[in-house]
């Protein structure tokens, strides 16, 4: 969330995560606050942070590349440090039209957020995204993704198990609440207390919910590739247990064939 952060700190930030591991840090800014409005002010007490977005995301550009600023700009012989042969990819995060449009003005890679906006909006920002974009140097083609909530289990019964703790977190979310992620049974608890409206709320979570085995997870996944042409997709997971979620990724990592990536990376 830049507007939360000064480009130059983000920029140093990264370029050290990239000297640690060169060529696989992808750098992703977005312009949300993330959280509530006081929050939000307590990070950054500059009421117009969120307008000079274009303009952050332009300096953090130059700086987490090496490229010099623009002529004029009165930060050009500033750069950032560790210098190096390679440097993060940036990418514009978004779950609206906004993004999509700076994105595609910028001639930066695009990341949708699918899972917060439950696939709302995703067909017409990626052809907004797509439409206008201008060529860069480092990105000639539009390079577009989503990011999705995914959960991958030894069976589909207990995918859906472990869903009722994101099922949970939803309801909380809507009412505006932040709380921690909660056990299924103390999911099933609060289930139910809870009234029309919230159950038909989980209702249409279940439904879109990309959960299953690796098997019923990879077949969803194709079809968004294949629905809205990406060369990939972003898999965001949590679960109250952390190993339930480490266990999703390497089931849905070994239903792909990448064990060995993820050997290697780890």
């Amino acid at each position: 969330m830049l507007p939360h952060y000064s480009a130059l700190k983000v920029a140093e930030q990264f370029r050290v995560l990239e000297g640690i591991a060169p060529g696989r840090i992808d750098l992703g800014v977005g312009r949300a606050p993330g959280s509530d409005r006081q929050t939000a002010f307590a990070l950054n007490p500059h009421q117009n942070a969120a307008e000079e977005f274009p303009q952050q995301v332009q300096d953090l550009q130059a700086w987490v590349s090496g490229s010099p600023l623009a002529a004029g700009h009165a930060f050009r012989e500033i750069k950032a440090h560790p210098l190096g042969p390679t440097s993060p990819e940036l990418w514009i995060l978004g779950s609206s039209d906004y993004g999509a449009q700076l994105a595609a003005y910028l001639g930066l890679p695009y990341a949708y957020a699918y899972f917060f906006t439950e696939g709302r909006g995703t067909e017409q920002a990626l052809a907004l995204y797509r439409q206008h974009y201008r060529p860069s140097v480092a990105h000639p083609q539009p390079h577009a993704t989503i990011c999705v909530w995914a959960l991958a289990a030894d069976s589909e019964a207990r995918a859906r198990r472990l869903l009722k703790t994101r099922e949970q977190w939803r309801i909380g979310f809507e009412q505006g609440l932040r709380t921690p992620l909660v056990s299924p049974e103390d999911a099933d608890i609060a289930y139910a207390s809870y009234g029309v409206a919230e159950r038909a709320t989980i209702d249409v979570l279940r439904g879109k919910a990309i959960v299953g085995t690796a098997a019923q997870v990879r077949v969803r996944l194709e079809t968004l590739a294949t629905t809205f042409a990406l060369d990939e997709i972003v898999i965001n997971t949590w679960t109250h247990d952390p190993k339930a979620r480490q266990h999703s990724y390497s089931l849905i990592a070994a239903e792909f064939g990448l064990e060995g990536l993820i050997e290697a990376a780890s």
